[in-house]
């Protein structure tokens, strides 16, 4: 079975950077069990899947436009430390959960000073080519259940309840 959009599709991958630094990998746990055009995965590699069958493994390299997009300067902002005031171990590497115009997001911790805070709400990989090894596992119809609900089931269901 070849996949298409409403597929699922179970697969292992790694992923690495421009420069062959490892990046993530999930040879060394469990596979990724995606639903084809959910928009789960960066658009290269859910575009690259289309037609694979299980057994295929291939390698694909995803530009940053197809990954996490560009580095956005505007993205980075200082802000007065006052803003955080009751937030315990605030340094740098920190995550935090941002309120803006486009609703919640998460920003990162990339300076800390006296008066301020300096955060990055780009992905940490925006800006990044990236290259995946991908094999994939199996391909099967997606149920009603799992379309409707927009993830992958597993066995016994999905662990949570959807009332």
């Amino acid at each position: 079975m070849k996949i298409t959009d409403n597929k699922v599709v179970v697969l292992h991958y790694a992923v690495s950077d421009s420069e062959d630094t490892l990046i993530d990998s999930s040879y060394d746990h469990s596979p990724l069990a995606v639903i084809q055009g959910s928009h789960y995965l960066i658009p290269g590699l859910e575009a690259a899947l289309i037609g694979h069958q299980a057994g295929d493994k291939f390698d694909v390299a995803v530009s940053a436009d197809d990954a996490y997009g560009q580095r956005e300067d505007g993205f980075v902002q200082s802000v007065p430390k006052a803003m955080f005031a009751g937030i315990e171990d605030l340094e740098v590497g920190s995550q935090l959960r941002a309120t803006t115009d486009d609703g919640e997001q998460t920003v990162i911790v990339i300076d800390v000073n006296d008066d301020e805070i300096t955060v990055d709400g780009n992905h940490p990989l925006a800006g990044i080519d990236l290259k995946f090894d991908v094999e994939i596992l199996e391909v099967r119809d997606a149920t009603e259940e799992e379309l409707a609900h927009g993830h992958v089931h597993g066995e016994g269901g999905c662990g949570h309840n959807h009332d």
